[in-house]
């Protein structure tokens, strides 16, 4: 009898060992799915990300590639605006996650001078500078003396003279780096020419149209949006072996963020590059990763 009651009682500490350890494994299963439904749901959850952007062609382009950065699961708003210092001190501070506006010696020289602890991604297309004239029509009527008004951003000098030199306007010291002259490097400017460095960027359309006379050396986002057309109305122009990229550019921290790499693939992707193509006429050129 008592054999017979040992039994029973084994048998009924095995029923609530088994159910004990089968209630265990229903928790730890629906925990996995939870955490794997909860780890899906992250997975999917849209990226945001604040761009700061030159109204002309940065924000255009940006726009552009909305939807298609959308379908990546990211989405985009989009800062304008009309100055070059800002959109760096708005990165730097956070209000921004990355800024579109600017070529490389730009953002470098940038960095040097401010401490900023900044990178870029990758490069996006290349915005020719061009040098305008009301009165001005051929290298030919340039005259002895000739005033040349350019921007008073350093980072734009060594490109400006380059295109001077490109001209056979003036020659520049050899053992300087061309990106980094400075009109002090002039070694040689049979014309005399006069180089006054003394205008915001945004003010030289307004010189441009105040200063018949007077050659004006303009960024071309602020060409287009002053209404000239680079191509037809600039006496000469980069052309598309111009090395000053427009980068998107981010804090070092980010660099490496899957995020950006797509917003840089986005802008890159045949569907934006023939954007620029069609809407820009040559006046804007895109670039694929080159940099």
């Amino acid at each position: 009898m008592r054999k017979f009651l040992g039994l029973i009682l084994l048998s009924f500490i095995l029923l609530l060992a088994a159910c004990g350890t089968s209630g265990e494994k229903e928790d730890t299963a629906n925990g996995a799915d939870d955490a794997d439904k909860t780890a899906g749901e992250e997975a999917t959850e849209p990226v945001d990300i604040v761009i700061g952007a030159s109204s002309t062609p940065h924000a255009e382009i940006l726009e552009e590639a909305k939807p298609l950065l959308e379908e990546q699961g990211i989405n985009i708003t989009i800062e304008t605006y009309q100055d070059y210092v800002l959109p760096n001190e708005d990165l730097e501070s956070g209000t921004l996650d990355a800024n579109f506006f600017q070529h490389i010696p730009f953002l470098d020289q940038t960095i040097d001078d401010t401490g900023y602890d900044l990178d870029y991604i990758d490069g996006i297309h290349i915005e020719p500078m061009g040098v305008y004239s009301k009165n001005i029509t051929s290298l030919d009527e340039i005259e002895d003396g000739q005033e040349i008004i350019i921007s008073r951003s350093i980072p734009d000098h060594g490109r400006i003279l380059s295109l001077f030199e490109q001209q056979d306007l003036i020659t520049l010291d050899e053992s300087v780096e061309k990106s980094t002259a400075t009109i002090e490097d002039i070694v040689d400017n049979p014309l005399n020419l006069t180089f006054s460095p003394d205008v915001d960027p945004l003010l030289l359309p307004e010189m441009y149209e105040s200063e018949p006379d007077a050659l004006v050396a303009i960024n071309t986002n602020y060409a287009i949006d002053a209404g000239l057309n680079p191509l037809e109305d600039a006496l000469f122009i980069e052309d598309e072996n111009s090395e000053y990229v427009n980068v998107i550019a981010v804090r070092s921290e980010d660099k490496d963020n899957p995020a950006f790499q797509t917003l840089v693939d986005v802008l890159q992707s045949e569907e934006i590059q023939n954007f620029i193509l069609e809407n820009y006429d040559g006046a804007v050129v895109p670039v694929g990763g080159s940099n």
